[in-house]
Protein backbone atom coordinates (compact mmCIF):
# COMPACT_ATOMS: atom_id res chain seq x y z
CA UNK A 1 0.00 0.00 0.00
CA UNK A 2 2.99 2.46 0.71
CA UNK A 3 3.64 2.69 -3.01
CA UNK A 4 0.47 3.65 -4.43
CA UNK A 5 0.90 6.79 -6.49
CA UNK A 6 -1.84 9.18 -7.72
CA UNK A 7 -5.57 8.94 -7.81
CA UNK A 8 -5.74 11.62 -5.11
CA UNK A 9 -9.39 12.95 -6.39
CA UNK A 10 -10.43 9.47 -7.02
CA UNK A 11 -10.10 8.12 -3.43
CA UNK A 12 -11.43 11.00 -2.17
CA UNK A 13 -14.90 10.64 -3.94
CA UNK A 14 -14.91 7.48 -2.88
CA UNK A 15 -14.08 8.19 0.89
CA UNK A 16 -16.68 10.85 0.53
CA UNK A 17 -19.57 8.88 -0.79
CA UNK A 18 -19.02 6.01 1.89
CA UNK A 19 -19.21 8.64 4.87
CA UNK A 20 -22.14 10.03 3.78
CA UNK A 21 -25.55 8.29 5.17
CA UNK A 22 -26.72 6.85 1.92
CA UNK A 23 -26.04 3.70 -0.15
CA UNK A 24 -23.82 4.21 -2.91
CA UNK A 25 -23.52 2.67 -6.24
CA UNK A 26 -20.29 3.91 -8.25
CA UNK A 27 -19.24 2.01 -12.07
CA UNK A 28 -15.58 2.43 -12.12
CA UNK A 29 -14.32 1.47 -15.60
CA UNK A 30 -11.34 1.92 -17.82
CA UNK A 31 -9.22 0.33 -20.00
CA UNK A 32 -7.07 -2.82 -18.76
CA UNK A 33 -3.58 -2.18 -16.65
CA UNK A 34 -5.12 1.41 -15.49
CA UNK A 35 -5.07 0.64 -12.06
CA UNK A 36 -8.71 0.42 -11.61
CA UNK A 37 -8.46 -3.19 -8.93
CA UNK A 38 -5.59 -1.12 -7.31
CA UNK A 39 -7.79 1.70 -6.87
CA UNK A 40 -10.40 -0.31 -5.64
CA UNK A 41 -8.21 -2.30 -2.94
CA UNK A 42 -6.46 0.99 -2.02
CA UNK A 43 -10.32 2.40 -1.22
CA UNK A 44 -11.39 -0.99 -0.05
CA UNK A 45 -8.20 -0.86 2.87
CA UNK A 46 -9.46 -1.04 6.40
CA UNK A 47 -13.32 -1.17 5.54
CA UNK A 48 -15.95 -4.23 5.80
CA UNK A 49 -15.70 -5.58 2.16
CA UNK A 50 -16.30 -8.28 -0.11
CA UNK A 51 -14.26 -8.25 -3.33
CA UNK A 52 -15.02 -10.43 -5.95
CA UNK A 53 -12.79 -10.48 -9.34
CA UNK A 54 -15.25 -11.98 -12.31
CA UNK A 55 -13.78 -14.91 -14.59
CA UNK A 56 -14.75 -16.82 -17.23
CA UNK A 57 -16.36 -19.44 -15.49
CA UNK A 58 -20.21 -21.09 -14.86
CA UNK A 59 -22.25 -18.95 -13.13
CA UNK A 60 -22.60 -21.63 -10.25
CA UNK A 61 -18.66 -21.54 -9.66
CA UNK A 62 -18.63 -17.94 -9.39
CA UNK A 63 -21.50 -17.61 -6.83
CA UNK A 64 -19.69 -20.38 -4.58
CA UNK A 65 -16.32 -18.29 -4.83
CA UNK A 66 -18.13 -15.06 -4.26
CA UNK A 67 -19.63 -16.36 -1.09
CA UNK A 68 -16.48 -18.27 -0.33
CA UNK A 69 -15.12 -14.46 -0.34
CA UNK A 70 -17.75 -13.22 1.58
CA UNK A 71 -17.36 -15.87 4.30
CA UNK A 72 -14.02 -14.83 5.00
CA UNK A 73 -14.50 -10.77 4.66
CA UNK A 74 -17.38 -11.17 7.26
CA UNK A 75 -15.95 -13.90 9.76
CA UNK A 76 -19.28 -15.53 8.85
CA UNK A 77 -18.36 -19.46 7.90
CA UNK A 78 -21.76 -20.64 7.15
CA UNK A 79 -22.07 -18.13 4.13
CA UNK A 80 -19.52 -20.49 2.23
CA UNK A 81 -21.94 -23.78 2.01
CA UNK A 82 -24.85 -21.13 1.75
CA UNK A 83 -26.91 -22.76 -1.00
CA UNK A 84 -27.61 -20.15 -3.34
CA UNK A 85 -28.62 -21.24 -6.74
CA UNK A 86 -29.15 -17.37 -8.10
CA UNK A 87 -27.10 -14.52 -7.77
CA UNK A 88 -30.32 -12.82 -6.26
CA UNK A 89 -29.90 -15.10 -3.33
CA UNK A 90 -26.34 -14.91 -2.72
CA UNK A 91 -26.16 -11.40 -2.70
CA UNK A 92 -29.11 -11.17 -0.13
CA UNK A 93 -27.88 -13.69 1.73
CA UNK A 94 -24.44 -11.40 2.37
CA UNK A 95 -26.46 -7.86 2.64
CA UNK A 96 -28.70 -9.57 5.18
CA UNK A 97 -26.39 -10.55 7.42
CA UNK A 98 -24.51 -7.80 7.26
CA UNK A 99 -27.71 -5.86 8.12
CA UNK A 100 -27.81 -7.70 11.15
CA UNK A 101 -24.69 -6.10 12.03
CA UNK A 102 -24.32 -2.77 10.92
CA UNK A 103 -26.77 -1.34 13.51
CA UNK A 104 -24.05 -2.02 15.86
CA UNK A 105 -21.83 1.32 14.16
CA UNK A 106 -20.06 -0.95 11.74
CA UNK A 107 -20.71 1.17 8.67
CA UNK A 108 -21.08 0.29 4.76
CA UNK A 109 -20.43 -2.82 3.48
CA UNK A 110 -19.02 -2.38 -0.04
CA UNK A 111 -19.39 -5.27 -2.56
CA UNK A 112 -17.46 -4.40 -5.21
CA UNK A 113 -17.60 -6.74 -8.48
CA UNK A 114 -14.52 -6.51 -10.40
CA UNK A 115 -14.12 -7.97 -14.56
CA UNK A 116 -18.12 -6.82 -14.12
CA UNK A 117 -18.36 -7.78 -18.04
CA UNK A 118 -17.42 -11.36 -17.31
CA UNK A 119 -19.89 -12.46 -14.99
CA UNK A 120 -22.67 -10.82 -17.09
CA UNK A 121 -21.38 -13.23 -20.09
CA UNK A 122 -22.02 -16.02 -17.85
CA UNK A 123 -25.23 -14.65 -15.96
CA UNK A 124 -26.95 -11.92 -18.66
CA UNK A 125 -29.57 -11.26 -15.85
CA UNK A 126 -27.30 -9.85 -13.39
CA UNK A 127 -27.89 -5.90 -14.03
CA UNK A 128 -31.66 -6.80 -13.33
CA UNK A 129 -30.97 -8.78 -10.43
CA UNK A 130 -28.88 -5.65 -9.36
CA UNK A 131 -30.91 -2.86 -10.27
CA UNK A 132 -34.15 -5.32 -8.41
CA UNK A 133 -31.74 -5.41 -5.06
CA UNK A 134 -30.88 -1.73 -5.46
CA UNK A 135 -34.35 -0.44 -6.16
CA UNK A 136 -36.37 -2.20 -3.66
CA UNK A 137 -33.76 -2.85 -0.71
CA UNK A 138 -30.21 -1.63 -0.80
CA UNK A 139 -30.73 1.92 -1.40
CA UNK A 140 -33.14 2.16 1.42
CA UNK A 141 -31.11 1.00 4.16
CA UNK A 142 -27.58 3.55 3.70
CA UNK A 143 -25.04 0.42 4.60
CA UNK A 144 -24.45 -1.15 0.79
CA UNK A 145 -21.50 0.49 -1.00
CA UNK A 146 -21.79 -1.04 -4.57
CA UNK A 147 -18.61 -1.20 -6.75
CA UNK A 148 -19.03 -2.46 -10.47
CA UNK A 149 -15.93 -2.63 -12.26
CA UNK A 150 -14.84 -3.27 -15.87
CA UNK A 151 -12.35 -3.29 -18.86
CA UNK A 152 -14.58 -2.78 -21.87
CA UNK A 153 -15.58 1.03 -22.03
CA UNK A 154 -18.08 -0.55 -24.53
CA UNK A 155 -19.97 -2.89 -22.29
CA UNK A 156 -19.57 -0.68 -19.47
CA UNK A 157 -21.06 2.49 -21.25
CA UNK A 158 -23.74 -0.11 -22.65
CA UNK A 159 -24.60 -2.58 -20.01
CA UNK A 160 -24.15 -0.37 -16.78
CA UNK A 161 -24.40 3.55 -17.74
CA UNK A 162 -26.79 3.14 -21.20
CA UNK A 163 -30.20 4.52 -21.01
CA UNK A 164 -30.98 0.71 -22.18
CA UNK A 165 -29.61 -0.69 -18.77
CA UNK A 166 -31.65 -1.80 -16.11
CA UNK A 167 -28.90 0.01 -13.50
CA UNK A 168 -29.31 3.04 -15.82
CA UNK A 169 -29.99 6.37 -13.62
CA UNK A 170 -29.32 5.13 -10.49
CA UNK A 171 -25.38 5.71 -10.22
CA UNK A 172 -24.38 7.94 -7.10
CA UNK A 173 -21.39 8.91 -9.12
CA UNK A 174 -19.00 7.17 -11.82
CA UNK A 175 -15.64 6.87 -12.31
CA UNK A 176 -13.95 6.92 -15.93
CA UNK A 177 -10.00 6.29 -14.45
CA UNK A 178 -7.75 7.57 -17.57
CA UNK A 179 -4.24 7.03 -17.68
CA UNK A 180 -1.66 9.32 -15.62
CA UNK A 181 -1.07 12.61 -17.05
CA UNK A 182 2.56 13.40 -17.78
CA UNK A 183 3.28 14.97 -14.68
CA UNK A 184 1.25 12.17 -12.38
CA UNK A 185 3.80 9.82 -14.53
CA UNK A 186 6.73 11.50 -13.93
CA UNK A 187 6.20 10.27 -9.51
CA UNK A 188 7.35 6.96 -11.09
CA UNK A 189 10.70 8.20 -12.02
CA UNK A 190 11.79 11.12 -9.57
CA UNK A 191 15.42 10.72 -11.16
CA UNK A 192 15.16 11.22 -14.98
CA UNK A 193 15.85 14.28 -16.63
CA UNK A 194 12.48 16.00 -18.78
CA UNK A 195 14.00 14.54 -22.16
CA UNK A 196 13.93 10.85 -20.20
CA UNK A 197 10.80 11.49 -19.03
CA UNK A 198 9.25 11.78 -22.40
CA UNK A 199 11.11 9.38 -24.25
CA UNK A 200 9.55 6.72 -21.06
CA UNK A 201 5.96 8.24 -21.71
CA UNK A 202 6.42 8.07 -25.70
CA UNK A 203 6.46 4.15 -24.21
CA UNK A 204 4.27 3.33 -21.18
CA UNK A 205 1.89 6.02 -21.52
CA UNK A 206 0.24 6.99 -18.39
CA UNK A 207 -0.21 3.14 -17.45
CA UNK A 208 0.69 2.54 -14.02
CA UNK A 209 1.78 -0.97 -14.30
CA UNK A 210 3.74 -0.17 -17.38
CA UNK A 211 5.66 2.70 -15.53
CA UNK A 212 6.49 0.30 -12.68
CA UNK A 213 8.07 -2.27 -15.15
CA UNK A 214 10.61 0.95 -16.15
CA UNK A 215 12.65 0.86 -13.41
CA UNK A 216 14.33 3.75 -11.69
CA UNK A 217 17.58 3.28 -11.62
CA UNK A 218 18.19 2.06 -15.00
CA UNK A 219 18.16 4.57 -18.37
CA UNK A 220 15.44 4.04 -20.57
CA UNK A 221 17.32 2.28 -23.23
CA UNK A 222 18.26 -0.51 -20.62
CA UNK A 223 14.59 -0.43 -19.80
CA UNK A 224 13.50 -1.03 -23.19
CA UNK A 225 16.27 -4.15 -23.20
CA UNK A 226 15.22 -5.70 -19.67
CA UNK A 227 11.43 -5.31 -19.74
CA UNK A 228 10.17 -5.05 -23.64
CA UNK A 229 12.64 -6.69 -25.05
CA UNK A 230 14.45 -9.52 -23.31
CA UNK A 231 11.88 -12.46 -24.35
CA UNK A 232 11.31 -13.23 -20.41
CA UNK A 233 10.31 -9.98 -19.27
CA UNK A 234 6.90 -8.52 -18.12
CA UNK A 235 5.92 -6.77 -21.37
CA UNK A 236 7.53 -8.83 -24.29
CA UNK A 237 4.17 -10.43 -25.22
CA UNK A 238 1.78 -7.56 -22.98
CA UNK A 239 0.16 -6.89 -25.90
CA UNK A 240 -0.47 -10.36 -27.27
CA UNK A 241 -2.12 -11.30 -23.94
CA UNK A 242 -4.27 -7.86 -24.62
CA UNK A 243 -5.94 -8.77 -27.46
CA UNK A 244 -6.46 -12.34 -26.95
CA UNK A 245 -7.78 -12.01 -23.48
CA UNK A 246 -10.46 -9.41 -25.07
CA UNK A 247 -10.54 -10.49 -29.03
CA UNK A 248 -11.29 -13.38 -31.04
CA UNK A 249 -9.81 -13.36 -34.90
CA UNK A 250 -6.56 -11.28 -33.49
CA UNK A 251 -4.87 -11.76 -36.91
CA UNK A 252 -6.96 -9.34 -37.90
CA UNK A 253 -6.39 -6.88 -35.05
CA UNK A 254 -2.97 -7.48 -35.28
CA UNK A 255 -2.97 -6.21 -39.10
CA UNK A 256 -4.36 -2.99 -38.44
CA UNK A 257 -2.32 -2.19 -35.41
CA UNK A 258 0.89 -3.11 -37.11
CA UNK A 259 -0.56 -1.06 -40.24
CA UNK A 260 -1.17 1.84 -37.59
CA UNK A 261 2.15 1.74 -35.88
CA UNK A 262 3.56 4.21 -38.44
CA UNK A 263 0.60 6.56 -38.39
CA UNK A 264 -2.69 7.75 -38.84
CA UNK A 265 -4.64 6.65 -41.75
CA UNK A 266 -8.40 6.46 -42.78
CA UNK A 267 -10.51 3.42 -42.56
CA UNK A 268 -9.97 2.48 -46.38
CA UNK A 269 -6.40 2.74 -46.31
CA UNK A 270 -6.37 0.64 -43.34
CA UNK A 271 -8.59 -1.89 -44.86
CA UNK A 272 -6.40 -1.72 -47.76
CA UNK A 273 -3.08 -2.11 -46.25
CA UNK A 274 -4.32 -4.88 -43.72
CA UNK A 275 -5.91 -7.12 -46.02
CA UNK A 276 -9.85 -7.10 -45.02
CA UNK A 277 -12.52 -6.13 -46.64
CA UNK A 278 -13.95 -3.04 -46.55
CA UNK A 279 -17.41 -3.54 -45.32
CA UNK A 280 -15.84 -5.32 -42.02
CA UNK A 281 -13.41 -2.75 -41.18
CA UNK A 282 -15.42 -0.47 -39.42
CA UNK A 283 -16.75 -3.44 -36.79
CA UNK A 284 -13.17 -4.37 -36.37
CA UNK A 285 -11.74 -0.41 -35.70
CA UNK A 286 -14.60 -0.07 -33.35
CA UNK A 287 -14.00 -2.76 -31.01
CA UNK A 288 -10.37 -0.69 -30.54
CA UNK A 289 -11.38 2.04 -30.21
CA UNK A 290 -14.23 0.80 -27.74
CA UNK A 291 -10.98 -0.90 -25.78
CA UNK A 292 -9.18 2.19 -25.77
CA UNK A 293 -6.59 0.91 -27.86
CA UNK A 294 -7.29 3.43 -30.88
CA UNK A 295 -8.95 6.50 -31.32
CA UNK A 296 -10.58 8.98 -34.07
CA UNK A 297 -8.62 12.30 -35.33
CA UNK A 298 -9.72 14.80 -37.53
CA UNK A 299 -8.70 18.24 -38.81
CA UNK A 300 -9.76 20.61 -36.41
CA UNK A 301 -11.14 23.63 -36.92
CA UNK A 302 -14.28 24.92 -35.46
CA UNK A 303 -16.52 22.52 -37.84
CA UNK A 304 -18.25 19.21 -37.66
CA UNK A 305 -15.77 16.88 -38.95
CA UNK A 306 -16.34 15.43 -42.22
CA UNK A 307 -16.59 11.64 -42.27
CA UNK A 308 -13.48 11.25 -45.44
CA UNK A 309 -11.79 13.82 -43.29
CA UNK A 310 -11.64 11.27 -40.26
CA UNK A 311 -8.28 9.24 -39.39
CA UNK A 312 -7.49 6.01 -36.81
CA UNK A 313 -4.52 6.55 -34.91
CA UNK A 314 -2.59 4.04 -32.33
CA UNK A 315 -3.57 5.85 -29.09
CA UNK A 316 -1.75 3.51 -26.70
CA UNK A 317 1.81 3.97 -26.46
CA UNK A 318 2.68 0.40 -25.52
CA UNK A 319 0.75 -1.07 -28.73
CA UNK A 320 2.53 1.36 -31.01
CA UNK A 321 6.25 0.75 -29.78
CA UNK A 322 5.51 -3.05 -29.72
CA UNK A 323 4.19 -3.11 -33.07
CA UNK A 324 6.42 -0.54 -34.57
CA UNK A 325 9.68 -2.56 -33.07
CA UNK A 326 8.82 -5.59 -31.54
CA UNK A 327 6.43 -7.69 -33.18
CA UNK A 328 7.98 -7.34 -36.46
CA UNK A 329 11.39 -8.07 -35.45
CA UNK A 330 10.68 -11.08 -33.69
CA UNK A 331 13.05 -13.32 -35.24
CA UNK A 332 15.89 -10.78 -35.19
CA UNK A 333 15.43 -10.95 -31.38
CA UNK A 334 15.56 -14.20 -31.03
CA UNK A 335 18.61 -14.63 -33.24
CA UNK A 336 20.81 -11.62 -31.85
CA UNK A 337 19.05 -10.95 -28.30
CA UNK A 338 17.98 -7.75 -26.78
CA UNK A 339 21.36 -5.61 -27.22
CA UNK A 340 22.02 -6.44 -31.05
CA UNK A 341 18.75 -6.22 -31.83
CA UNK A 342 18.25 -2.73 -30.22
CA UNK A 343 21.32 -1.66 -31.92
CA UNK A 344 20.58 -2.69 -35.33
CA UNK A 345 16.56 -2.54 -35.61
CA UNK A 346 15.41 0.18 -33.26
CA UNK A 347 17.69 2.85 -31.94
CA UNK A 348 18.58 3.77 -35.91
CA UNK A 349 14.44 4.81 -35.89
CA UNK A 350 13.65 5.32 -32.52
CA UNK A 351 14.53 9.25 -32.81
CA UNK A 352 11.89 9.58 -35.32
CA UNK A 353 9.57 7.66 -32.87
CA UNK A 354 10.08 9.89 -30.00
CA UNK A 355 9.28 12.62 -32.54
CA UNK A 356 6.06 11.82 -33.16
CA UNK A 357 5.33 11.24 -29.34
CA UNK A 358 6.20 14.56 -28.63
CA UNK A 359 3.79 15.90 -31.08
CA UNK A 360 1.19 14.18 -28.47
CA UNK A 361 3.00 14.96 -25.44
CA UNK A 362 2.90 18.75 -26.53
CA UNK A 363 -0.92 18.50 -27.03
CA UNK A 364 -1.00 17.03 -23.66
CA UNK A 365 0.98 19.57 -21.76
CA UNK A 366 -0.52 22.49 -22.92
CA UNK A 367 -3.14 22.81 -20.56
CA UNK A 368 -1.05 23.22 -17.48
CA UNK A 369 0.69 26.29 -19.58
CA UNK A 370 -2.71 28.19 -19.62
CA UNK A 371 -2.93 26.95 -16.40
CA UNK A 372 0.22 29.02 -15.71
CA UNK A 373 -0.66 31.64 -17.54
CA UNK A 374 -3.79 32.38 -16.23
CA UNK A 375 -5.94 31.19 -19.54
CA UNK A 376 -9.29 29.99 -18.01
CA UNK A 377 -11.58 29.85 -21.49
CA UNK A 378 -12.58 26.57 -22.29
CA UNK A 379 -10.44 24.84 -25.12
CA UNK A 380 -10.64 21.91 -27.42
CA UNK A 381 -7.03 20.59 -28.53
CA UNK A 382 -5.74 18.70 -31.76
CA UNK A 383 -4.06 19.29 -34.87
CA UNK A 384 -4.95 20.31 -38.62
CA UNK A 385 -3.95 18.64 -42.37
CA UNK A 386 -4.88 18.97 -45.64
CA UNK A 387 -3.14 18.18 -48.62
CA UNK A 388 -0.81 20.98 -48.52
CA UNK A 389 0.25 21.25 -44.79
CA UNK A 390 0.48 19.80 -41.30
CA UNK A 391 0.40 21.43 -37.73
CA UNK A 392 1.38 19.55 -34.85
CA UNK A 393 -0.82 21.31 -32.48
CA UNK A 394 -4.32 23.21 -32.54
CA UNK A 395 -5.90 25.20 -29.64
CA UNK A 396 -9.11 26.04 -30.45
CA UNK A 397 -10.37 28.35 -27.30
CA UNK A 398 -13.78 29.80 -26.18
CA UNK A 399 -12.23 33.33 -25.97
CA UNK A 400 -12.00 34.12 -29.63
CA UNK A 401 -8.33 32.78 -30.08
CA UNK A 402 -6.97 29.85 -31.96
CA UNK A 403 -3.08 28.81 -30.95
CA UNK A 404 -1.07 26.93 -33.61
CA UNK A 405 2.03 25.10 -33.05
CA UNK A 406 5.18 23.20 -34.16
CA UNK A 407 6.98 20.81 -32.15
CA UNK A 408 10.47 19.86 -32.97
CA UNK A 409 11.94 16.95 -31.01
CA UNK A 410 15.06 17.49 -32.87
CA UNK A 411 17.49 20.47 -32.47
CA UNK A 412 17.18 23.49 -33.34
CA UNK A 413 19.48 24.38 -36.33
CA UNK A 414 17.60 27.83 -37.37
CA UNK A 415 15.23 29.86 -35.11
CA UNK A 416 14.33 32.08 -38.09
CA UNK A 417 13.46 29.03 -40.20
CA UNK A 418 11.46 27.56 -37.39
CA UNK A 419 9.61 30.88 -37.28
CA UNK A 420 9.32 31.38 -40.80
CA UNK A 421 7.71 27.30 -41.30
CA UNK A 422 5.29 27.80 -38.44
CA UNK A 423 4.46 31.71 -40.68
CA UNK A 424 3.74 29.47 -43.51
CA UNK A 425 1.55 27.13 -41.72
CA UNK A 426 -0.43 29.77 -40.25
CA UNK A 427 -1.05 31.95 -43.74
CA UNK A 428 -2.42 28.41 -44.66
CA UNK A 429 -4.81 27.36 -41.86
CA UNK A 430 -8.62 28.35 -42.72
CA UNK A 431 -9.32 29.50 -39.80
CA UNK A 432 -13.33 29.42 -40.32
CA UNK A 433 -14.22 31.31 -36.50
CA UNK A 434 -12.28 34.03 -37.88
CA UNK A 435 -10.23 34.14 -34.30
CA UNK A 436 -6.99 35.82 -33.06
CA UNK A 437 -3.89 33.07 -33.98
CA UNK A 438 -1.11 32.44 -31.19
CA UNK A 439 1.84 31.13 -32.39
CA UNK A 440 4.07 28.58 -30.12
CA UNK A 441 6.96 26.48 -30.82
CA UNK A 442 8.10 23.53 -29.10
CA UNK A 443 11.22 21.84 -28.32
CA UNK A 444 12.90 19.34 -26.56
CA UNK A 445 15.71 22.00 -25.20
CA UNK A 446 15.61 26.05 -25.20
CA UNK A 447 17.44 26.78 -28.38
CA UNK A 448 21.17 28.87 -27.53
CA UNK A 449 20.14 30.98 -30.54
CA UNK A 450 17.22 33.74 -29.36
CA UNK A 451 13.94 34.10 -30.88
CA UNK A 452 14.00 37.52 -33.04
CA UNK A 453 12.41 40.35 -31.71
CA UNK A 454 9.82 40.07 -34.17
CA UNK A 455 8.20 37.19 -33.05
CA UNK A 456 5.33 37.04 -31.95
CA UNK A 457 5.15 33.15 -30.66
CA UNK A 458 6.12 31.79 -27.17
CA UNK A 459 8.46 28.87 -26.79
CA UNK A 460 8.26 26.56 -24.30
CA UNK A 461 10.55 23.25 -23.62
CA UNK A 462 10.56 19.78 -21.81
CA UNK A 463 11.11 22.20 -18.77
CA UNK A 464 7.86 23.57 -18.98
CA UNK A 465 6.56 20.78 -19.28
CA UNK A 466 7.64 19.28 -15.80
CA UNK A 467 7.58 22.41 -13.71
Amino acid sequence: MSDFIGRTAELQRLDQLYAARESAFVPIYGRRRIGKSELIVRFLHGKPAVYFLGKQATPELQRREFLVEAAAALDEPLLATFPADTWKRAFDAVVERWGDRSVKGKGKLVIALDEFQWMVAESPELPSVLQEAWDRRWRATGNVFLILCGSYLGFMEREVLGKKSPLFGRRTAQILLRPFDHREAARFHPGYAPADLARTRAICGGVPMYLRCFLPGRSVEQNIKAAILDEYSPLHREPEFLLREELREVEHYYAILMTLATGAAPSGEIAQRAGIAGRSIAYYLGQLVELGYLRRRYPLTGKPPVARHVRYELDDPLLRFWFRFVYPNGSILQKLGPDQAFAVRIRPELDSYYGTSFERLCREALPSIYEREGVSAGHEIGEYWDKHTQIDLVSLRDDAWTDLGECKWRPVRSVGALLDELDAKVARYPNPRGASIGRRIFTRHTPRERAPKRSRGSWHSLDDFYE
